[in-house]
């Protein structure tokens, strides 16, 4: 997600006299909020489809706040931090399983000749090169793959990984990342690696990459409850019948092109849950996704844009889902907007549930995750957001 930084703490706070003077710290951050309406939203007992009004945080953008530095150590290198909390307005909790730096805690070592080497707790290659050319970069996670099924949203991050960044040559970056599953005589348990490349020339621009995740091993009654190094997608119905998976795999791609005011967007992945012995599911699961956006920057401040989303389910079952979004957003000052998002979403045939029967497929918009309790569901949103 896109923020604003403006608040600089003097070097001379943080370092002694003697140290390197392009040394900084920046503090930033995003608050964004907003009151949302859904229909056909899941009810408590479960069994009804219910109309939602709701305080929502985080629509756009993701309500953060960071610290942000570099030390500059001479001849081009510069050591790197950054750490990024994650929280909901409207409570105050933490965000990302309650983490205290749940969007990112990272350290790293920059070069401008040779790239930057990272460690910590960071985005994967894809969802840097990639997910900001699709329509979750301007309008958030509304728009994303039903149920963030393929990490169109960044709903994972990656723990305990070491990720390289490359410089931009001629238009060209590429990315690379590699996570510890720490699992005593088993490497591969829990492990995660990505990488990716992008390529931006004028008005066109394109990313395309790959993630792996293992699960890591099961608990003492046989049952994978995902301890590896990489988050989990499985957060709706859309997909919580794979949660037993043994690994993820995501090959995404995506590209943008810039006519006037208009910006057109493309986007495929194809996302795969693979199973073992532990898994609730016998085959691989298969999801086909396929996204088209159209934005119109109408006036300096106002912005407004269109979305599809197609996705499929084929392997132990077969279901379909079919989404339409609209996006609009007017700029109040440089750091401060409102926003107004519709979706709705239709859903079609069977997937599983958590125990791995087959069930009726059941609408979940983008990466909100609200469970429908049934075939389709209808959502708005308006808000604000301010960046600092």
């Amino acid at each position: 997600m896109k923020y604003v930084s403006t608040l600089l703490l003097p070097a001379g706070l943080l370092v002694s006299a003697g140290a390197y003077a392009q040394s900084s710290v920046t503090l930033y951050g995003v608050v964004d909020a907003g009151i949302a309406y859904v229909h056909n939203a899941k009810s408590s007992n479960g069994t009804n489809q219910s109309t939602l009004v709701k305080f929502s945080s985080g629509n756009v953008s993701g309500s953060r706040w960071g610290l942000r530095g570099s030390e500059d150590l001479g001849s081009g290198l510069s050591a790197v931090f950054q750490l990024e909390n994650g929280f909901n307005v409207g409570t105050g909790a933490l965000g990302q399983g309650s983490r205290e730096f749940g969007r990112k805690a990272m350290v790293g070592l920059s070069d401008r000749t040779w790239g930057t080497v990272m460690m910590g707790r960071q985005y994967d290659p894809v969802v840097d090169l990639v997910q900001g050319l699709t329509e979750d970069a301007s309008f958030g996670g509304v728009f994303a793959t039903p149920g963030d099924l393929d990490n169109y949203d960044n709903s994972l991050r990656v723990s305990n990984s070491v990720k390289y960044v490359s410089p931009v040559f001629s238009g060209l970056q590429l990315e690379a990342l590699y996570a510890l599953g720490g699992v005593a005589g088993a490497t591969g348990n829990g492990r995660t690696y990505s990488f990716g490349a992008a390529y931006s020339n004028g008005p066109f621009s394109f990313g395309t990459g790959y993630f792996h995740a293992n699960g890591g091993n099961t608990n003492t009654a046989g049952v994978r409850t995902w301890t590896g190094s990489s988050d989990t997608l499985f957060n709706t119905v859309v997909n919580q019948g794979f949660a037993s998976a043994k690994s993820i795999q995501i090959a995404r791609v995506a590209g943008q092109y810039v006519l006037g005011a208009a910006t057109f967007g493309l986007a495929y992945s194809n996302t795969q849950y693979g199973a073992d012995g532990m898994s609730s599911f016998r085959s691989t699961a298969k999801f086909n996704d396929g996204s088209a956006f159209v934005n119109f920057q109408i006036s300096p401040v106002l912005r407004t844009g269109v979305g599809y989303n197609y996705a499929s389910l084929t392997g132990p079952a077969s279901a379909h889902y079919n989404q339409v979004n609209l996006g609009a957003d007017y700029a109040v000052s440089k750091r401060t907007d409102l926003y107004a998002l519709v979706g709705y979403q239709k859903a079609s045939g069977e997937t599983l549930s958590s125990s791995g029967a087959l069930v009726s497929a059941q609408a979940s918009i983008g990466s909100y995750g609200v469970n429908s309790g049934t075939g389709t569901q209808a959502l708005a949103i308006v808000g604000m957001r301010q960046k600092f």
